[in-house]
This record gives structure tokens, C-alpha cells and sequence, in this order.
């Protein structure tokens, strides 16, 4: 399996959340790019952000986007 544009798409929005703080969430406007607005509508759909435009992320949703920072660390690093 690799990644799909819409899968990346949604590992590109979990990194907009701040992971040092579970009490800032985001939200996705209207006039928003359809990816966006389908990104959030999945990562909803999966439970791992609290409302369909955003808001804060679950759980493990937290757990999720913790293991997306770091392989985009691992794999941004310079070798």
C-alpha cells in the first residue's frame, strides 16, 4: 500500500494541529480547497478530530499525528 494523495492530504491537516497543546484545535473554512475540506471530513469520519470541520483531535487522534511528526522528522532529516 502507499501513500494516496488524499492520505497525504490528511497527514499534511493532522500536522496543522499543535501538538504541544491539546487545548488548540483548528478549523477548516468553507472556502477551504476541496482536499482540505475532504481531509477533515475523513479524519472526522475516523474519529481522530472532535467536529466535522476540525475542532480538536481525539485521543487518538493525538497518538496519530504524534507517529505523522515523527516520521516527517525521520525522514526530513538529513543524511
Amino acid at each position: 500500500m502507499k501513500f494516496t494523495p488524499e492520505l497525504l492530504a490528511q497527514m499534511n491537516l493532522l500536522m496543522q494541529f499543535d501538538l504541544s497543546s491539546a487545548a488548540t484545535g483548528i478549523k477548516v473554512h468553507n472556502d477551504a480547497s476541496e482536499e482540505t475540506r475532504q481531509a477533515i471530513a475523513a479524519l472526522y469520519n475516523k474519529k481522530l478530530c472532535t467536529l466535522p470541520d476540525g475542532g480538536y483531535l481525539t485521543d487518538e487522534g493525538i497518538e496519530v499525528a504524534e507517529h505523522a511528526d515523527k516520521i516527517l522528522r525521520i525522514l526530513s532529516a538529513s543524511v
